[in-house]
């Protein structure tokens, strides 16, 4: 379901954009703008993923050593 949402919305924004009536160099900045926020939206999710994971080695690492 994720991916499912996450792919439509992809779809959505490109199709909007590809369909506004405005001039290229507008419509190739609302693209940049979109990608830009796709990948730092990844990013913010692999770091908290891996943030997490962090936590929860030092907390066993604790664990086993005390």
């Amino acid at each position: 379901m994720a991916w499912a949402g996450f792919v439509i919305a992809i779809l959505a924004q490109y199709i909007g954009i590809y369909t506004l009536e405005e001039p290229l160099y507008v419509k190739g900045y609302y693209a940049i703008a979109g990608a830009f926020l796709i990948v730092a939206c990844l990013v913010l999710q692999k770091t908290i993923r891996d943030n997490e994971e962090d936590s929860m080695h030092i907390t066993a690492a604790e664990e086993f050593e005390g």
